[in-house]
């Protein structure tokens, strides 16, 4: 049986996961999986209020994934407070809290890994090698250790989605993905665990992210040539006072390719703050040219 953090039930091993979502399942119940790491803020919770709207029974998952941390990156300061964020997820009327440990999740022996394929190449991928097998493996765990009938994933980590949503496809997992517009801050940060990381003058200065990809795509789409718009938007990134950016890119929606004239694009972009490195993204309709900045430092 579930045991109880606050009000809030939760399940530590597959089998008693298992159990519930089946009994639920008999008595008609459309399940809805949220996979988090922890540190929940709004946006996570707005994953949860867009579950709760589309199924019955809402499970939220926390588990800090190490296999998609580097060895120099925040694994070991990863913010983490599950009683916390239990009574965040209890009054957001989630069902369930399912917290495996690292051995529930990588048991003695454990060898087998998804591989993310080409989508997970470009962007984020040529920076943080192993990041999203580490990312494709645990997702795809989690979606088969549920049994849910649909999952949802924030748009902020779009290349993240798209590649969660290739697995899902290419291996016949039998769950519906949805998508959920990013959750930002009044001044258009993107909501992440990891702003907490940010210094007082550098949250004064993030905001500036979101704001040069909004009008980067506002330019490609008024038909400013892609590498243009984009080339625009790292100087602009660099000028707002950001230690370094890794990339700023406009690609296809779907494909993650460079895009094509005529197609759906998103704007992307990673840069840094001191220590801490945010990402966002923007959409964009169809438009005549396309545009990549590989990466940069300061202009």
């Amino acid at each position: 049986m579930p045991l109880k953090i606050g009000t809030l039930a939760v399940v530590r091993k597959v089998d008693e996961l298992r159990r519930v979502v089946a009994q639920w399942h008999r008595a008609g119940d459309v399940v809805a999986l949220v996979p988090t790491m922890g540190a929940l803020h709004r946006g996570h919770l707005t994953l949860v209020g867009e579950a709760r709207a589309l199924a019955d029974r809402v499970i939220a998952s926390i588990f800090v994934n190490p296999t998609q941390f580097g060895p120099n990156e925040d694994f070991n300061r990863y913010p983490r407070d599950e009683a916390a964020d239990a009574a965040k997820l209890a009054e957001a009327h989630c069902d369930l809290l399912y917290a495996p440990d690292l051995a529930e999740m990588y048991p003695a022996g454990f060898a087998a890994t998804v591989s993310a394929g080409p989508l997970a190449e470009p962007l984020c991928g040529r920076f943080r090698p192993g990041h999203f097998a580490g990312v494709a493996t645990v997702v795809t765990k989690l979606l088969l250790q549920a049994c849910a009938d649909l999952a949802c994933f924030g748009e902020k980590d779009y290349q993240q989605l798209q590649i969660i949503r290739r697995v899902v496809r290419d291996l016949d997992i039998p769950v519906r993905t949805e998508g959920v517009p990013t959750v930002r801050e009044e001044d258009g940060l993107a909501l992440s665990s990891r702003n907490a990381y940010l210094s007082p003058e550098e949250r004064r200065i993030a905001p500036a992210l979101h704001r040069v990809l909004a009008e980067v795509a506002v330019r490609a789409s008024a038909g400013t040539p892609g590498d243009e718009a984009a080339s625009w938007g790292a100087a602009a990134v660099n000028a707002a006072g950001f230690t370094k950016l890794d990339y700023l890119e406009i690609r296809d929606a779907e494909s993650l390719a460079p895009l094509a004239a005529g197609r759906p694009g998103r704007v992307f972009a990673a840069a840094w703050l001191g220590k801490t490195r945010l990402i966002d993204n923007e959409p964009l309709p169809p438009i005549p040219g396309a545009g990549t900045v590989e990466a940069g430092g300061k202009a």
